[in-house]
């Protein structure tokens, strides 16, 4: 008899709440490695709160995650980021007084490493610009570089698991399909991902499974492939906006 291979996430039962305002609701989630899932759902639908709480930045009400087959809900950031969790948090939030290479640093630090310059080199083959500015200030890089420099450092920290936070949020179309072209590689290439997304379109173009999220519940759940055709993805998630998904 065949069995289903253990995820390398598993979020089961999972409720968030910040005081009387409950974000998350008996969420459960799985997320096979080597695969990409995008969590979609419009501002205030509960995408951040799950992250943090996967990341140990929020300590949830009831349930638990389960990373690797090991229970994680009370081990700390610092002890999930060792186990293989990194974060492309929402803007990239690199360090911007430190130069493109030193933030590249960081991200063998989170993993208790010393960098080394092979390692700098190979995180940014897959953005060339990076290489040409790694003396450079973090502040001086647009928006879209940020980006693919917060991409670079969490890749640097070799991570079993990539999470991903709006990483499309005020960036120009333009950088939008530079960034989601990034990640395509690196879900080709069998990385697995974790993102939180409010660019349906996009997200479901990387994406090999998805759920959306309204007022922290699942409301629609399933292979990317098949929701890109969903009608009720429409109404799930953007309602009058909706013209963005299914273009």
């Amino acid at each position: 008899m065949n069995t289903a291979p253990t995820p390398l996430l598993a979020v089961e039962g999972l409720s968030v709440s910040y005081g009387a305002v409950r974000a998350l609701s008996d969420l459960s989630l799985a997320v096979p490695e080597g695969t990409a899932f995008a969590v979609l759902g419009a501002n205030g639908a509960g995408k951040s709160s799950l992250l943090r709480a996967i990341l140990g930045w929020e300590r949830p009400v009831t349930g638990r995650i389960v990373l690797d087959g090991h229970d994680v809900t009370r081990w700390s950031p610092w002890r999930r980021a060792a186990a293989g969790l990194a974060v492309v948090p929402e803007r990239g939030r690199v360090f911007t007084d430190l130069t493109v290479g030193e933030n590249l640093r960081v991200g063998a630090y989170l993993r208790g490493a010393r960098p080394t310059t092979g390692e700098v080199a190979a995180a940014c083959e897959r953005f060339p610009i990076l290489a040409r500015r790694l003396d450079d200030r973090a502040g001086a890089l647009s928006g879209g570089q940020q980006q693919m420099l917060a991409i670079a450092r969490a890749l640097i920290a070799r991570p079993r698991l990539l999470v991903i936070d709006e990483v499309t949020s005020g960036l120009a179309p333009q950088l939008v399909t530079e960034v989601f072209g990034a990640l395509r590689e690196l879900a080709r290439g069998g990385m697995t991902l974790l993102l939180a997304e409010q660019n349906v379109r996009r997200a479901l173009e990387v994406a090999d499974h998805a759920l959306v999220l309204q007022r922290g519940k699942i409301v629609l759940a399933g292979r990317a492939d098949e929701l890109r055709g969903d009608e009720r993805l429409l109404h799930a998630y953007l309602g009058s906006r909706a013209e963005g998904v299914a273009q």
